[in-house]
């Protein structure tokens, strides 16, 4: 039996956050809205199904994958879409929180702050944000003079387990805290919620996922992150 976790856009898209997908998604294929996102996803490795997520991919161009390493959709075949990359990933996922410093002042971050939001994303690369990558938070940020300089949220959630995701910290304001006070926040109002939370990291980035079992998380799988045209 796979666990949730091993096909989490699938299974995000296809129940908790099935009103983000495109309105020609259907039960074999899966896009989300690319205002929102890259995800793409398909239910299984059939020929069928192949075909019905090329013609998203092909529709809806900037779609991405991610699919637990060796999984029978991790490499996928899509007839006449052009692939980019593939990157290795690993998926880290917290039970609990290890001790932490103290709380941050921050902020419920809303539709008025959208534009600072994909500009600090933008320079951050905190990983894929789009236009209205916000309607899958909630996010919380903190400003210094007016200026948004740090952000955390959700992103993909599936039966028993939501995402952590968009944390980054503007390069001036590094080295106080913020990435691990805002992390805390959020995956502290998930474990409380009864869920667990989770997260995907480069796997090359060893800091990063160094960063992150600092304050709890374990790496659970590794996952291929494949980027088409």
């Amino acid at each position: 039996m796979t666990h949730p976790l091993d096909r989490a856009v699938w299974n995000a898209l296809t129940t908790r956050l099935s009103g983000f997908a495109t309105a020609d998604s259907d039960t074999r294929a899966v896009r989300i809205d690319p205002e929102v996102g890259i995800f793409l996803s398909g239910a299984d490795a059939t020929p069928e199904t192949l075909t019905a997520m090329a013609t998203l991919a092909l529709r809806h161009p900037g779609a991405a994958m991610v699919e637990k390493t060796g999984g029978p959709m991790a490499l996928p075949d899509l007839p006449g879409v052009v692939i980019v990359n593939r990157i290795p990933l690993v998926q880290m996922v917290a039970e609990g929180l290890t001790a932490g410093g103290p709380d941050l002042a921050f902020e419920t971050l809303t539709e008025a702050d959208a534009p600072d939001m994909l500009a600090l994303a933008t320079l951050t690369r905190p990983g894929p944000f789009r236009s209205a990558t916000r309607r899958l938070g909630p996010f919380i940020g903190i400003r210094q003079a007016g200026q948004l300089v740090a952000m955390a949220g959700r992103r993909l959630r599936v039966d028993g387990f939501t995402e952590l995701s968009g944390v980054c910290t503007h390069p001036d304001w590094r080295g106080r805290g913020y990435a691990a006070g805002l992390s805390r926040a959020v995956a502290g109002e998930i474990l409380a919620s009864g869920e667990q939370v989770f997260l995907h990291a480069f796997a090359e980035h060893t800091a990063t996922v160094a960063f992150y079992r600092s304050l709890g998380f374990e790496v659970r799988a590794g996952m291929t992150y494949t980027i088409f045209c």
